[in-house]
């Protein structure tokens, strides 16, 4: 990331570290800093007076909560909110969310827009929407494009590792092969970050959701399709071609339909979204869209709770494999789906219980998520805040 980009241009190296500690991690003590960085608390201290005096810090006034033996709670600092802003988008096929946030990591603003069927949504339509949105939601924060550090942004994509191109989509076949990335930063003549949404949940829910605290966290978005992020250690965990986490091409049944991916039997081929409608529209031509099946297990339809919970049965076994190998301490539910609450959660954790490792399971909580359709925008911020190098 250049010295622009960081916000604290022309800063030594430990000014640098420390803030850059601060943008990933938002207000902290001391203490954490110290344990982030590797400097000792004495220079820590030092060099918070120094970026305070040059108007990069700020103490806001809280404390963290006092530790298991007690004692006085420790003060936090935070990188000043005048220190820049980071905006993140989220595109979808029908809409468009964006988000601003200071370094301090406090969201300031937000915009959405949704299209019509009817209306033109190509990848040229789309990024200009995001570019005048992202426009409007700065300027409702009270800053302007000059004050922008960076800007992520979050695709139902699978994002070609160190490239910024997008591999195939069902949900945006058009964008395949395009570099979103570099088009969006030419209309806004700023540094543009790309990431697939899943990861981008998962990356909201660690920051400001359900997510908070864990040490490994798998995220599962539920909706047209089926999607995973992983953040091991505070940071995304993408594999090597940028595909782990993808719980949606794991492979239930060998002799299964052809999915998209190639293979048979995939998840997301009995448990996704675009599935669900498939099968209840049959009979029941009312029913046109995930949203209508959500709407109808709140009303208590027998049929759509029934495959609801089907589906979260099918979903807890495949998680059962990622449980097992990679032991997480917790799992966070999001998407459309997720909507549904206990009617997917509880056969969900079931069929986890009868799949996964006594052991795993024991260490593992099932929870929703809790930031709904906001998760992908706030993820896109949170992209550029905490992720050092992302695809561009």
């Amino acid at each position: 990331m250049t010295d622009q980009e960081s916000g604290v241009t022309g800063l030594g190296g430990n000014q640098r570290r420390l803030a850059d500690a601060l943008r990933a991690m938002g207000p902290s003590t001391r203490a954490d800093l110290a344990t982030a960085t590797g400097l000792s608390r004495a220079t820590v201290s030092t060099t918070l007076s120094d970026l305070a005096d040059l108007g990069l810090v700020v103490e806001p006034g809280g404390t963290a909560p006092a530790g298991p033996a007690g004692g006085r709670p420790a003060a936090v600092v935070q990188l000043a909110p005048g220190a820049g802003v980071v905006a993140g988008v989220d595109i979808g096929r029908r809409h468009v969310n964006v988000a601003v946030a200071d370094l301090a990591h406090t969201v300031i603003a937000e915009r959405g827009e949704r299209l019509r069927p009817d209306e033109e949504h190509t990848a040229s339509v789309m990024l200009d929407r995001a570019a005048a949105l992202v426009v409007a939601a700065v300027e409702e924060s009270g800053h302007t494009l000059a004050d922008v550090i960076g800007v992520g942004l979050g695709l139902p994509a699978p994002v070609v590792s160190g490239t910024g191109l997008l591999g195939a989509s069902n949900i945006l076949p058009a964008w395949a092969g395009l570099a979103p990335s570099l088009e969006l930063g030419e209309r806004l003549s700023l540094p543009v970050h790309v990431e697939n949404d899943a990861n981008l949940g998962a990356l909201s829910e660690h920051t400001w959701g359900a997510g908070r605290g864990s040490d490994a966290l798998v995220y599962l978005k539920l909706g047209t399709g089926i999607g995973g992020g992983l953040v091991i250690d505070g940071h995304l965990f993408r594999g090597i071609s940028g595909t782990a986490g993808e719980i949606g091409h794991l492979s239930l049944d060998a002799a299964g339909d052809v999915c998209r991916c190639g293979n048979r039997g995939c998840l997301e081929l009995v448990a996704g979204g675009a599935a669900l409608v498939s099968i209840l529209g049959r009979g029941r031509p009312e029913i046109r869209s995930l949203a209508d099946v959500v709407q109808l297990v709140a009303e208590g339809d027998a049929p759509c709770r029934r495959l609801v919970a089907d589906a979260g049965s099918s979903i807890g076994v495949a998680l059962g494999g990622l449980v097992n190998l990679i032991n997480p301490d917790r799992v966070v539910v999001g998407g459309e789906l997720a909507a549904t609450g206990q009617v997917l959660l509880d056969p969900l954790r079931h069929a986890l219980g009868r799949s996964a490792v006594p052991s795993a399971v024991e260490a593992v909580n099932v929870v929703q998520g809790t930031l709904g359709d906001r998760a992908e925008a706030l993820g896109a911020v949170a992209l550029v805040l905490r992720e050092p190098s992302p695809s561009r």
